[in-house]
């Protein structure tokens, strides 16, 4: 399994791992600090490409593309731990940044946008990674946020063949404590074989509550006993760690949405 590593904005590529980036090592010492990546700076235009994080093995036959939650980037603890328990089940796992999440590594502080705003930095990002040389089976999806951006653009990309199915992790069907905002209208026909993995401790939709809300057919809610929205569960009340939750979330993956 290969180490994993990114390309910053500059076009020059942070670790071992960026093998998809096809760009040159940065020069000084790009290591993780307090604010971001030291010893690299944006050039002021954009890079023209979406940069990935990769994990497992680019040689494998299924690769999830995943977006962050709205306030954690890419790299945060509980998206790490998800892409290394799919690559562990033999998945390639790629991950990325919307924008406003990208610039805050450079000091840009920029409070998350109208989730349907980046659904063209989603779909840009699919063409990206096939671009990249990225083949093969497609499952698109993410963290809160990400997984729901990647549901407003499944159906269109589903139609077309670019993808398989849509997994998400902790969707955000309402914000905490406002169960009348939903954002589930999309869902009730959604045609995209759909995973979503949800805490029965989180916020954003309850067991209860997502019973009510007419979801497609083409939906199923996997609920993870005692998950947060990070799906987390508290070991001593529940009997399950997080270690628990994610090898399941990988294998059910792995059985309904990997096969032939």
């Amino acid at each position: 399994m290969r180490s994993f590593g990114f390309a910053n904005l500059q076009g020059c590529a942070i670790g071992q791992g960026a093998r998809a980036a096809n760009l040159p090592p940065c020069g000084g010492d790009a290591r993780q600090g307090r604010g971001g990546w030291d010893g690299v700076r944006p050039l002021q235009k954009a890079r023209p490409m979406t940069t990935f994080l990769f994990d497992g093995f680019d040689t494998a036959p299924v690769t999830i593309l995943l977006a962050h939650g709205a306030g954690a980037p890419m790299d945060s603890a509980s998206m790490t731990a998800t892409a290394k328990v799919l690559a562990a089940a033999g998945f390639q796992v790629a991950r990325f940044e919307f924008h406003y999440m990208a610039a805050r590594r450079y000091g840009h502080r920029k409070p998350p946008p109208r989730a349907e705003t980046v659904n063209p930095e989603y779909i840009k990002a699919i063409a990206d990674l096939r671009a990249k040389g990225v083949t093969g089976k497609l499952i698109i999806g993410g963290k809160s946020m990400g997984g729901r951006v990647a549901s407003m653009v499944a159906d269109e990309m589903f139609a077309k063949g670019e993808i398989a199915g849509l997994v998400c992790f902790g969707y955000p069907f309402h914000p905490p404590g406002k169960p009348e905002q939903l954002r589930t209208k999309h869902l009730a026909d959604l045609k995209t074989p759909t995973l979503i993995f949800q805490g029965t401790r989180d916020e954003f939709g309850t067991r209860e509550e997502i019973a009510t809300y007419g979801l497609s057919d083409a939906i199923e809610v996997i609920w993870l006993e005692d998950g947060d929205h990070d799906l987390k569960p508290r070991k001593a009340i529940s009997g399950f760690s997080t270690a628990d939750h994610l090898n399941m979330l990988a294998e059910t993956i792995k059985a309904r949405m990997a096969q032939p």
